[in-house]
């Protein structure tokens, strides 16, 4: 009888079959819908043929490696070697003998970690044959010559996506785990990951939009961006908040916060425990964060120039008023740092010394070594992106969040294809993801001038290479301290990069390098204990210079900026209450701006 009832334990789960008629007359009903929504905006829309311009690149490619046969073969003979060797591998393995792998992942290569990766010799051969599939289509591709460096990232990089996507971790009868899931569950993953996609889609209105997080256990104003405060002032670009001090003495220089605007500020305000936001109002700082706003087809026209009048020149002038206060810290990150770099030296032009001292979290300068993300700004695809930003005034955010999920695609995409669809799991409540996806639009006019200027043409390293508001820009007239915080592992703002960025001022500067990336790198609470930074007092011509004389310290970077900016000005005032200046409250933070969502 035991032994029945363990027999019975063990056996397969069968799903109900009249949950599952409803279940599938459910997804037939939607799917069917979705298609013709789907099919209705194609047809409205008329797509351009290849809008990201690779066929061209991989056509070039294939008729350059053409050219040099010999080349190529022997890249097929290491290939075919190294699958033999890989036969012999599984053979003893299956024979019971202990066999070394003849390629292994890399070490943070999540994608097989389950066990039976590495336990069951089928999935080992699966593996391994994989990795020298991807091994060998990287090696032919990166060792073309007569490519132009355009091209040739282009090749890599969507030859790289396509690896990505083959990985027999994303398939169902080639992943070990989700092969037991199945069988576990009688295909009941398989049936949840099917809604889950098909909620996906309606969510994308027939594109793809993948779930990264539990959007519903995440509330702004509630559960995250909480540090309390007040909107004090607000134009059509942005919301100026003024947080609550927590001290009673404060220092007398407030500190400004400009954000991004590609991204919602509470990046600096996600948890009480990781907030930068209040970290700092618990060193004694005044601090005012911009939000900016969510636009839409009524700000098509507003550009570069918009963003630092009624963005950070305002936000001054409010300043000004609430505190009584002429002279602020200021800190901008990522883009709002360049947005910072570009107002620093039209004020220095206009003789404007508002700004005492700059902080750049992440943020690049110069462009001359952006990234992967060039790969998305050749002349054909800005075209094409400015031909649909024309026809509604703005870029959608959730195509900005595509292409930053692209550069990690394992992690950003994959990962959750396999967690969602294949597992049928619901993802995990995490605020960072739900910050990521809480995406923002960019205006037309601003954003082709910000690709074109920067990012295309370099053109902010050239004394005057752009013009503001009638003030030819020139980033050597910026004289004011400043610090550049870069993070090791950046895929959007490459520290290399934006080393070169530093040395375009002219004023004393301090680089720091935390281990990590864009994000995890910049918003780590000294109390987490995690990561560690670099420093070095010295600031040589070449960056691999400066990262060999530098010192790795352990845990957070903020302890060293605040000693930094502490340095330049230890002067304090009683603490400053929102509402007490010249402006009145307009209502309590976060505001209404960073409410408004973009899909």
């Amino acid at each position: 009888m035991a032994d029945q009832e363990n027999h019975n334990d063990n056996a397969p789960h069968l799903p109900d079959p009249a949950a599952l008629t409803r279940s599938m007359a459910d997804i037939a009903e939607r799917s069917q819908r979705i298609v013709s929504e789907w099919l209705k905006r194609q047809s409205e829309e008329a797509p351009r043929p290849d809008p990201l311009n690779i066929a061209s690149a991989f056509f070039e490619m294939t008729t350059r490696l053409m050219t040099n046969p010999a080349r190529l073969m022997k890249a097929q003979l290491g290939f075919w070697q190294d699958y033999m060797t890989l036969w012999q591998h599984t053979s003893r393995r299956l024979l019971g003998m202990p066999s070394p792998p003849v390629i292994e992942p890399p070490a943070n290569d999540r994608r097989f970690k389950y066990p039976a990766w590495q336990e069951n010799e089928i999935f080992d051969f699966i593996k391994q044959s994989y990795l020298l599939s991807a091994r060998y289509v990287q090696d032919v591709v990166r060792h073309v010559d007569g490519l132009k460096p355009e091209t040739a990232r282009k090749v890599d990089f969507y030859a790289r996506q396509f690896i990505d996507a083959m990985s027999p971790s994303n398939f169902l009868l080639t992943n070990p785990e989700v092969l037991r899931k199945t069988a576990e569950t009688g295909g009941e993953n398989l049936l949840r990951g099917l809604n889950n996609m098909l909620a996906d889609l309606e969510r994308g209105r027939g594109q793809l939009h993948v779930k990264m997080t539990d959007m519903a256990a995440f509330r702004v104003g509630e559960n995250i961006a909480v540090s309390p405060g007040k909107v004090i002032y607000e134009n059509q670009l942005m919301q100026l908040i003024q947080y609550a001090p927590a001290t009673t003495r404060v220092l007398k220089r407030p500190l400004l916060i400009i954000p991004p605007w590609i991204n919602k500020f509470y990046i600096l305000d996600l948890r009480p425990s990781n907030s930068f936001v209040r970290w700092a109002v618990n060193q004694g700082h005044t601090v005012f964060m911009i939000s900016w706003v969510n636009p839409d087809e009524r700000l098509a026209e507003k550009r570069f120039d918009d963003y630092m009048l009624e963005g950070v020149l305002a936000a001054l002038d409010a300043i000004k008023a609430a505190t009584g206060e002429r002279l602020v810290n200021a800190i901008g990150y990522c883009l709002g740092g360049t947005l910072l770099g570009c107002t620093l030296a039209y004020m220095a032009a206009k003789g404007d010394d508002r700004i005492k001292s700059a902080t750049f979290f992440v943020s690049m300068l110069d462009f001359r070594e952006s990234g992967e993300i060039n790969v998305f700004i050749d002349e054909e695809q800005i075209q094409a992106l400015e031909e649909k930003m024309h026809k509604r005034g703005y870029l959608e955010g959730s195509e900005m969040a595509t292409t930053f999920n692209m550069l990690r695609a394992n992690d950003l995409i994959w990962s959750f294809v396999v967690n969602n669809y294949l597992l049928g799991n619901e993802p995990f409540p995490f605020d960072l993801l739900y910050w990521n996806a809480d995406s923002t639009r960019m205006p037309a006019a601003m954003h082709s001038f910000y690709l074109r200027n920067m990012y295309r043409e370099n053109r902010l390293t050239q004394p005057g290479g752009i013009v503001l508001d009638g003030v030819p820009i020139d980033l050597s007239r910026v004289k004011v301290p400043a610090y550049f915080l870069s993070t090791r592992d950046d895929h959007i703002a490459p520290w290399r990069t934006t080393y070169f960025g530093a040395r375009l001022l002219s004023g004393p500067k301090r680089f720091v390098l935390a281990a990590s990336g864009h994000i995890a790198g910049v918003v780590n609470a000294p109390e987490t204990g995690k990561y560690s930074h670099w420093i070095n007092d010295d600031l040589p011509d070449d960056p691999a210079d400066w990262l060999a004389g530098a010192t790795e310290m352990a845990g957070s970077w903020w302890p060293d900026w605040q000693r930094w900016i502490t340095a330049h000005s230890k002067a304090e005032v009683p603490a400053r209450i929102p509402g007490e200046g010249k402006l009145a409250p307009i209502e309590d933070a976060p505001g209404r701006y960073v409410q408004v969502k973009a899909n």
